[in-house]
């Protein structure tokens, strides 16, 4: 059965580090680009970063750019997503999921299929 398990979430300080893991089971995640994607309360689901299939290049939105860093583990059929420099407005549930288009795919979240259970973060003092 193919599944995504999302950790690593918390209640952290503003300013301060968590790092999420997404794994997998049933597939080989070194296979699929892997994005990361979270939804606030009341707001869409917005994408966050991916990570490519063919040369491992990364992704992200303008507004976690030099604080959030995607990167694989494949002995452990792994993605992770360290943040750093946490705000605020980084609240949310986190999800992974797995491109459908070949490869092809951004940050827009129906390009994804296999969604995780997703893990909730929030970053309040």
């Amino acid at each position: 059965q193919v599944q995504l398990v999302e950790s690593g979430g918390g209640l952290v300080q503003p300013g301060g580090s968590l790092r999420l893991s997404c794994v997998g089971s049933g597939f080989t995640l070194a296979h699929y680009q892997v994005g990361w994607f979270r939804q606030a309360p009341g707001k869409e689901r917005e994408g966050v970063s991916y990570i490519s299939s063919t040369d491992d290049s990364t992704h992200y939105r303008d507004s976690v750019k030099g604080r959030f860093t995607i990167s694989r583990d494949n002995a452990n059929n792994a993605v992770y997503l360290q943040m750093n420099s946490l705000k605020p407005e980084d609240t949310a549930v986190y999800y992974c999921a797995t491109d459908r288009t070949y490869g092809l795919g951004d940050l827009r979240p129906y390009q994804y299929e296999n969604w995780g259970q997703g893990t909730q973060v929030t970053v309040s003092s």
